[in-house]
């Protein structure tokens, strides 16, 4: 049995109207919203909004063979709303996800890609459990060397890891805070303090750095432990974040400034992301995922109804091959704006409601049976 509309039904018309507001859902907004990076009011710092980031004015080069680690110090505050998000991330074209610290339902998440076989890499992580589950401000330290990595809070140890041995290449290219370089995730929060080190911190170097920053609003810093970049947000206004590293050492590359631009942007989004890599289980995550096939069901349903009525042959994979069309120029436009993922997950769910509008079609027919339609 073939379901027919009622006689005159304009189909054609509801089809178009459901491929534009299924268009306009996948792509809003159309440009890249203001960049929301604020000072704090009063005091050293930026805030993080829903769309923020602050990025490097250049590279950071990691190349000395006298170097024996690296680390970073951070003062964090996450927004008590915050579910899972990239607090910051090392990028290069070579390793693009080299380095990132994530907020990961209040875990501190530390990821390193590290190289398995030439041109595969392999991900390396260390937790550190309900680290962010009180919204207040955090001191973290990511120290790598030779001896592995550890994460200190507030000057004390929360992890350590002897097997994870992060390169000095992780620490090489440009610094993005507040977001990943590659697809949307913005982190929200304030953050009131960045310093970056040639040299492994011990436990002792760290909870003096600790209590030195929080008495004097800056760290004790030792001429040994290289200081390469020291980032103290005291401009207060302004779209450059200067940094302070000491100068006159051979050691220290020409400084590397932070920028706050003017509008949102991903530095390398990347298009049609593979879904093995987009899978997380999180909340957000299937909550999209339900999102996508909910969003697509009318699609489906419309379509299938249009062409049946017209007699189309094989109106069922005709359907789906327009909620497919649909899906990917959502997700080829979507890599044009920063805010919006492009993934194939979201191609593999539009196209599950798809089918499930097709599938709802004899419930369709029965509706309209019942308000005075037909079938054939």
């Amino acid at each position: 049995m073939i379901p027919l509309v009622r006689p005159g039904f304009p189909w054609g018309a509801v089809c178009f109207g459901v491929v534009c507001i299924t268009l306009t859902l996948g792509l809003w907004p159309f440009h890249a919203p203001p960049n929301e990076v604020a000072w704090l009011p009063g005091a050293n710092g930026i805030s993080f909004g829903s769309s923020g980031t602050v990025l490097s004015s250049g590279t950071f080069q990691t190349g000395d063979a006298g170097v024996a680690g690296y680390s970073i110090e951070v003062w964090v505050q996450p927004h008590p709303w915050l579910k899972s998000a990239t607090l910051l991330a090392f990028h290069a074209p070579q390793n693009p996800t080299q380095l990132r610290v994530r907020d990961a339902l209040n875990d501190l998440s530390l990821q390193a890609d590290l190289a398995a076989t030439p041109g595969h890499w392999t991900t390396a992580t260390l937790l550190v459990h309900d680290a962010f589950r009180r919204a207040r401000p955090l001191f973290v330290t990511i120290a790598c060397g030779s001896h592995g990595t550890a994460i200190y809070l507030d000057g004390k140890l929360a992890a350590r890891d002897p097997t994870l041995l992060i390169p000095a290449s992780s620490f090489t290219g440009r610094l993005v805070l507040g977001d990943s370089p590659l697809q949307p995730d913005s982190w929200w929060g304030q953050i009131r303090g960045l310093a970056m080190y040639g040299a492994d911190l011990s436990a002792e170097q760290t909870s003096r750095h600790y209590a030195t920053w929080r008495a004097s609003g800056r760290p004790e810093i030792n001429a040994d432990e290289r200081n390469l970049g020291l980032y103290l947000f005291e401009e207060r206004g302004g779209t450059i974040i200067h940094n302070s590293a000491h100068a006159g050492h051979s050691h220290l590359a020409p400084a590397v400034d932070l920028y706050i631009p003017p509008r949102y942007e991903v530095i390398d989004k990347i298009l049609l992301e593979p879904f093995w890599r987009e899978f997380e289980m999180s909340g957000s995550y299937w909550s999209a995922v339900l999102k996508n096939v909910v969003g697509f069901v009318p699609l489906g349903l419309c379509f299938n109804l249009y062409f049946s009525a017209r007699r189309v042959k094989r109106a069922v994979l005709l359907t789906l091959a327009v909620g497919i069309a649909v899906s990917l120029t959502i997700e080829l436009a979507q890599w044009f704006l920063p805010t919006r993922d492009s993934g194939m997950t979201d191609v593999l769910t539009n196209t599950l409601g798809t089918w499930c509008g097709i599938l709802l079609q004899p419930y369709a027919n029965r509706l309209l049976v019942w308000s005075g339609g037909r079938t054939l």
